[in-house]
């Protein structure tokens, strides 16, 4: 699904499977029960659920006789839609990144049109049951949505669910494949989508490189960043401060575009004079962190480090990442500029523990036993092709490749404020969403590997 607006952008981290923007309420609100009558087999299904520990169960009507089931299990959020004609298979999605502070959800609908692009719907019309479950806190949550996924797993399998498929993008992928290399029993087959699947290391030290060499470059002018510099803590609060009234998304939103705003106004002034300062700075900001020079892929990293680095400390128990002894070597200096420019880098060093918990949650091995599809975008605002590549190198390291089928699709870009373009996170069409599940589907149930035309 392509991302059409900046508030899109904005959220575009939210993502799961690149589409499921989550919903308002952590499930979706009860419907009376005499709005929707489950038949005798949804009632059975239900009786089941109870038994197997689900609570705060409400039902309502899904596509062609279906039902949208929201519950709790052990404690935890879900939201699950079975069709009438269930095959008793089932796909699990790993939801993508929020911003700090805003309340882990679920969607209300999985069957909506505006579910990943319609992808959704395209599983749940194959007569497969298609589950959510919520993580327990926003911001890096690869290990509750692996956990919570296994628990809807349990659950989806006393309901009867005989195969059961691990779906996600971009903090989704990074789910998808925990989920296939802890649990290497629990699935059949698995997509990852725009993911996080090389690891959170690498993906941490380009935004917080990115982050860097802006604040360096722009120092002392009118495009520097608002809120405080240091590179190991957030830059501004994620929720509001005591005595603000502002909801809390809004409030989010509003630090967001303060972020995004001088970044934007860097590209103005580079726009009107190519050959000046601003587009050379841009130029450099992009090639010290690795992302493509362009707005959406220089905002994206930047406001994702200014507003999630402490979320990223407290979860992972310190600092993932180093650059105590890092060169860096930013284009178009002279051998004295560059010196300065890394005289003056902050530097920092990784805790151990935060690595060894970065490792876990998760750094595949390349050892997982069932079919991966994986598709990414070339150029990706967020979430760089360099995330594929990595994953290739370690399932060739592993010696796994007939396992794997990697797929690269043209980017694609959204409209900007300030009449500019800028490329997606996840920017996938529906049929490219619908192919890769298609692809490895049929891979599972035939045992041939999707050829190179599968997801184009």
């Amino acid at each position: 699904m392509v991302t059409r607006s900046v508030l899109s952008l904005l959220l575009a981290t939210a993502i799961g499977l690149s589409g499921p923007v989550q919903a308002e309420q952590t499930t979706a609100p009860a419907t009376p029960t005499a709005a929707f009558a489950p038949d005798t087999a949804q009632a059975a299904l239900l009786a089941k659920a109870r038994r197997a520990g689900a609570t705060d169960l409400t039902t309502r009507p899904a596509p062609e006789g279906g039902m949208i089931v929201n519950g709790r299990i052990e404690g935890r959020a879900f939201v699950l839609a079975i069709p009438a004609n269930w095959n008793r298979e089932a796909v699990l999605i790993g939801q993508g990144y929020a911003v700090p502070d805003s309340l882990p959800k679920v969607p209300d609908d999985p069957t909506a049109p505006s579910e990943s692009g319609g992808a959704l719907r395209h599983i749940y019309d194959e007569g497969l049951a298609v589950g959510v479950a919520a993580f327990d806190k926003s911001g890096i949550a690869t290990e509750s949505g692996a956990k919570n996924a296994m628990r809807l797993h349990g659950l989806t399998t006393r309901l009867g669910a005989k195969r059961h498929y691990a779906v996600g993008g971009s903090m989704g992928g990074s789910i998808v494949l925990a989920l296939i290399e802890l649990y290497p029993k629990a699935f059949a087959g698995a997509v990852s989508m725009c993911g996080v699947t090389e690891g959170w290391r690498p993906l941490i030290q380009q935004l917080a490189d990115t982050r860097a060499a802006y604040d360096l470059l722009t120092k002392g002018t009118p495009y520097a960043l608002p809120g405080a510099h240091d590179l190991t803590r957030s830059g501004l609060p994620t929720a509001p401060p005591a005595g603000d009234s502002t909801a809390g998304d809004a409030f989010r939103g509003q630090q967001q575009m303060r972020v995004l705003m001088p970044i934007f106004a860097l590209f103005q002034a580079a726009k009107a004079k190519p050959d000046g300062a601003e587009a050379r700075i841009i130029r450099q900001v992009a090639a010290v962190g690795g992302f493509a020079p362009d707005p959406a892929a220089i905002g994206a990293p930047i406001y994702a480090a200014v507003l999630g680095m402490d979320d990223i400390v407290a979860t992972m128990g310190g600092l993932p990442i180093d650059n105590s002894v890092k060169i860096y070597a930013p284009p178009e200096m002279s051998a004295e500029e560059a010196a300065d420019f890394n005289r003056r880098m902050q530097r920092y060093t990784a805790d151990p523990r935060a690595v060894a918990y970065a490792r876990q949650w998760h750094e595949p091995t390349g050892k997982f036993r069932v079919p991966l599809v994986t598709v990414h975008q070339t150029i990706d605002s967020l979430v760089p092709f360099s995330q594929s590549e990595g994953l290739g190198r370690a399932v060739a390291a592993a010696g796994n490749g007939a396992r794997i089928a990697q797929y690269a699709v043209p980017p694609t870009k959204m409209p900007l404020p300030g009449g500019f373009e800028g490329y997606t996170h996840c920017g996938f069409s529906p049929k490219q969403n619908a192919d890769a599940f298609d692809a490895m589907r049929a891979w599972v149930r035939t045992g041939q590997r999707p050829g190179p035309d599968a997801v184009r």
